[in-house]
């Protein structure tokens, strides 16, 4: 019998202890998708048995999933695989080939069966880009280089579990190989055939008719979703998933000059509706078999929280990337993604899987997003406890990072002002210094950032200010002064302390946001502290002051 008297009032109390249980989560820093499966579990049949109108739900996680990777698709940005150049694609695709054959060996010396073990395998190659870019955007080292590595590799992995799902669209549960073949041919000649006709449709069609949608944003988003699901309707007919479909709807709107207003508008909805397909996933598992489970998701669990950033760190190592790029790129490869659970899903649905796998792998999901999270945001505090044991990750000369400062440094001669951080505020900074006569070298984590403030005709550099090996790599020979315009105070302070212990002994000038920032480092010995928008504002109220006794006196 039903707990509630009608869906409505069902689906009420379920998004009533989503909301608890997100709470709950944001309290222990854990991302969404693990509390949308925690408040699955609760209302499921093992513990509250809230769930009952599962083909409602079913229904709504299914669009969820169709809008995850339709914004997929259309955010997909290859142009920054390539700038990222080779790194990205060899350190993602050598990731998945080593985490499949590795993974798939573990999962058959824990018993089980060749066809669940390739599954299993599979799943634990793809890392969450949400989750990761969320975390990286919050710690501010998205346009970092271990950032924009990450992400380039991120995207490599979703491109390959599509072409995974898409070339699982053509078989079926049976013992036919030859049959498999021919329909798997036959499905991936009918998804050429598709994006052809969609690629045309998107330049001959979609380009003109959203121009005319845009003069109102809430058509155009009803068009943008209305397309999603149609082309996932029409992939399904054709023999594909969905989740293709989706993701090809995306990719025919990436290059339209809406897609930014589009994503932006559709990630609310996707977050909401992905809850009932992450509810459906927790209402499915039985306590029970999660218990029988354990140990073969324990060794799972560790091989993709240690192997998976181990398999980065040696790739990026035999590239020439210094052991921290290294290390911190390889902690965003430390959980498995919810692509992993989709992929599960389509695995059963096809008969090639049982309920059992899945919940095996969604319980490795669990703890390697959970424990994944504090690992990235502690990143910084990690890497100085395990730095003694990472020189095996590195090569003697890591020439991808120190040939580029070594030439960096050439160019810049011994500057006289060191400015660290090029954003709008250190890049201005840097070009009003030359104007008065002072040689600036500017340095960023940034590499945007550093080639554009050499287009600019100012020598610039790559260094991270957290990293103290990064003081010791600046001329520091002239520089009378070195500035910092990161705002956060613990980062000027690790620069201090590594400028100190550099043996600089010239002057420092840092910016702060709050008072307390201004008095620790005050404290810590900095010179000058600027406050831009103190600074800012007092300019701004003087010009204001100037203009108005300028009309004054020209009135009279």
């Amino acid at each position: 019998m039903p707990f509630f008297p009608d869906v409505f009032h069902e689906i009420a109390a379920v998004l009533a202890l989503a909301a608890v249980v997100g709470v709950v989560g944001l309290l222990l820093r854990q991302p969404l998708i693990v509390t949308f499966i925690a408040t699955g579990v609760l209302a499921g049949p093992a513990a509250l048995g809230w769930v009952a109108a599962t083909d409602q739900v079913d229904l709504l996680g299914s669009i969820g999933v169709t809008l995850l990777l339709f914004v997929v698709g259309l955010r997909l940005d290859l142009t920054l695989i390539r700038t990222m150049g080779p790194v990205a694609v060899y350190t993602g695709v050598g990731q998945i080939v080593f985490t499949s054959v590795i993974g798939y060996f573990l999962a058959l010396a824990l018993g089980m069966e060749p066809p669940t073990a390739i599954y299993v395998a599979v799943a634990l190659t793809f890392s969450s880009t949400i989750i990761i870019v969320k975390l990286l955007s919050d710690k501010r080292e998205i346009d970092a280089l271990h950032g924009r590595i990450a992400v380039g590799f991120l995207i490599v992995q979703d491109l390959a579990v599509v072409l995974v799902m898409l070339a699982l669209a053509g078989f079926e549960k049976g013992d036919d190989t030859a049959g498999h073949l021919v329909g798997a041919a036959q499905v991936i000649g009918k998804g050429v055939f598709g994006a052809l006709v969609v690629g045309v449709v998107a330049r001959l069609v979609l380009a003109p008719l959203t121009e005319r949608l845009a003069r109102s944003g809430e058509l155009l988003v009803l068009f943008a979703v209305a397309w999603a699901v149609a082309l996932a309707a029409l992939s399904e007919l054709l023999g594909f998933s969905k989740e293709v479909g989706a993701f090809v709807a995306g990719v025919a709107l990436a290059s339209n000059q809406y897609r930014e207003a589009i994503g932006a508008r559709l990630v609310g909805v996707r977050d909401f509706l992905l809850l009932f397909f992450f509810i459906s996933l927790g209402s499915k598992l039985q306590l029970g078999q999660l218990a029988e489970q354990l140990v073969p998701a324990t060794m799972l669990s560790l091989f993709v929280l240690i192997g998976n950033p181990l398999i980065v760190m040696v790739i990026m190592g035999v590239m020439g990337y210094r052991k921290r790029t290294g290390f911190l790129a390889g902690l965003t490869v430390a959980q498995i993604s919810e692509f992993s659970l989709l992929f599960a899903g389509l695995g059963v649905s096809l008969g090639h899987i049982d309920s059992d796998a899945l919940g095996l792998i969604t319980l490795v999901g669990l703890v390697t997003i959970g424990v994944s999270t504090y690992m990235i945001l502690y990143s910084h505090q990690l890497f100085d406890l395990l730095v003694p044991w990472l020189g095996l990750f590195e090569r003697r000369v890591a020439f991808r990072e120190s040939d580029a400062v070594t030439s960096d440094a050439q160019v810049a001669g011994l500057p006289e002002a060191i400015v660290v951080g090029l954003g709008r505020y250190g890049g201005t900074l840097a070009q009003a210094l030359r104007q008065h006569g002072i040689s600036p070298l500017g340095v960023d984590f940034d590499p945007v950032s550093v080639q554009r403030c050499r287009a600019a005709g100012i020598a610039a550099m790559y260094g991270d200010a957290e990293d103290p090996e990064t003081a010791v790599r600046l001329p520091l020979q002239r520089a009378r002064w070195v500035i910092s315009t990161v705002v956060q105070p613990e980062i000027t302070l690790a620069l201090v302390h590594s400028l100190r212990d550099a043996g600089y002994r010239g002057r420092i000038a840092a910016t702060v946001h709050d008072d307390e920032g201004a008095r620790r480092l005050s404290r810590a010995g900095v010179d000058i502290i600027f406050e831009p928008f103190r600074d800012a504002g007092r300019e701004a109220a003087a010009r204001i002051h100037a203009a108005e006794h300028a009309g004054t006196e020209g009135k009279a």
